[in-house]
């Protein structure tokens, strides 16, 4: 038979316990922020979170903490979302970071020039690594999703990589699906209401203006590599008051014969900047190429600069969007 405890004891046992007892109660009221987990722990809000990108499912439990961005532009989707102390390293620029993420950018440790060896990504002890171009995730350097997620590494993407037709929705969708991950949709709202007002004042600029038939120069010599009609290029183009004379060409990018420009006849010639050759230089290949004396861009000179990183699906879109329409449009720039 079993003894009665003394009251006192009773008592005791009683104040102990009722801490606990209110536990199960606490968590499930109406301010509750976490949720139970399989193994009896709790997530932060919004979590688990379960996405698939680029055919990669991935069920975020919390947000990562120790990010590394491999491309330019997806290192300014994160600072534009205030992520910066999320990152444990960054790689590959194209150009100069934008000037509003300067200061935040300096406190990010940049692992490598161009692409970090496997060895140096995972000596940063990441748990997430996010790139811009499938060249981020290269199986033969060992940086392919499956080996990272072997190393408890998850990934992501950037939907330009895997989407034919990325568009202003893509971006949404991009800083929707980024912002979740790391548990900030609030700042992805506001980012995106922020850049969607921004290219409405452009269009709103642009009301009624005729579009600028336009070809983009890349690179190339034997043939010209540029963007056709489909991706993020081609609507900020046609966002910027432009007609690109290769839309009909169903790539992102794409080589074209200069028999082709000729025939074209493009009114301007937008000049990608990015990599060892300079705009200068572009301009001099183009300008000193006598079958192309007659194309109206050359002969009248006239041309715009586009640095490739805003010309990709990151936090820059609206600016391109903007910067692109002064040039071909300096009229309409103060109205």
């Amino acid at each position: 038979m079993n003894r009665p405890r003394p009251a006192s004891v009773r008592r005791a046992l009683r104040m102990a316990l009722a801490p606990l007892l209110l536990i199960p109660l606490a968590a499930c009221g109406g301010g509750a922020t976490t949720s139970r987990t399989a193994d009896g722990g709790h997530s932060p809000a919004g979590f688990p979170y379960t996405v698939t990108n680029c055919g990669v499912r991935t069920t975020f439990t919390a947000p990562p903490q120790r990010a590394v961005t491999l491309n330019q532009h997806v290192t300014e989707i994160m600072l534009a979302l205030g992520l910066k102390d999320r990152m444990a390293g960054t790689a590959y620029l194209d150009d100069e970071i934008l000037p509003r993420y300067r200061r935040a950018y300096r406190d990010v440790k940049v692992l490598a020039e161009r692409y970090p060896s496997k060895e140096t990504l995972l000596a940063a002890n990441p748990d997430f690594v996010y790139g811009g171009y499938t060249s981020a995730f290269d199986k033969t350097e060992g940086r392919d999703r499956a080996a990272l997620k072997a190393s408890g590494i998850t990934t992501r993407l950037n939907l330009e990589a895997c989407t034919k037709d990325a568009g202003i929705g893509t971006l949404h969708k991009e800083i929707r699906q980024v912002g979740r991950v790391f548990g900030v949709p609030e700042r992805a709202e506001a980012l995106i209401g922020k850049q969607d007002a921004q290219l409405a004042a452009t269009a709103k600029r642009l009301k009624g203006t005729e579009r600028t038939p336009v070809f983009v120069y890349d690179s190339g010599d034997s043939s010209a590599f540029t963007a056709g009609g489909a991706g993020i290029g081609e609507e900020i183009l046609r966002r910027a008051g432009a007609r690109n004379v290769f839309a009909d060409v169903d790539k992102t990018f794409a080589d074209v014969s200069w028999e082709k420009v000729v025939e074209r006849k493009p009114h301007t010639i937008v000049i990608y900047d990015y990599g060892g050759t300079t705009v200068a230089q572009k301009k001099k290949r183009l300008l000193d190429d006598p079958a192309l004396a007659d194309v109206p861009a050359v002969k009248h000179k006239r041309f715009a600069v586009l640095p490739l990183s805003s010309a990709v699906l990151g936090p820059r879109v609206p600016d391109a969007v903007d910067a692109l329409a002064r040039q071909l449009h300096p009229g309409r720039a103060g109205e």
